[in-house]
């Protein structure tokens, strides 16, 4: 048996958070944990033990995923960026990234993870 891929959710919506971690555990992923701020998702990047990220674009309160993007990319950790639409806001650095669109399929996440 092999180990399970571990994902980081970085997602400010419990009720999607949820159904991310769900969809997770049914496609054979583990979710290592889910955040919602950038502290807190920048302390997780630190500790290390995650294999990709899916990254929400806006966070609560108003805040940009960003730095976080960022510290991914400086690791060498892949991520997914999911918007709810706004995808003219990525900024020019993280444009290439793999983009998930709002609202979330099982198929889509799938599909974006195994590209990764």
């Amino acid at each position: 048996m092999t180990d399970r891929r571990r994902i980081l959710i970085v997602e400010d919506e419990p009720l999607i958070a949820m159904m991310l971690e769900d969809f997770l555990d049914a496609l054979d992923y583990k979710a290592v944990a889910v955040v919602d701020t950038i502290a807190a998702a920048l302390a997780r990047v630190a500790e290390g033990g995650i294999d990709a990220t899916i990254l929400d674009v806006n966070l609560r309160g108003g805040e940009r995923c960003w730095p976080i993007a960022d510290a991914l990319a400086e690791a060498g950790i892949p991520f997914v960026l999911a918007s709810g639409g706004d995808a003219d806001s990525i900024t020019d650095a993280h444009r290439d990234r793999p983009l998930l669109s709002k609202p979330f399929t099982m198929d889509a996440v799938s599909k974006v993870l195994a590209a990764l």
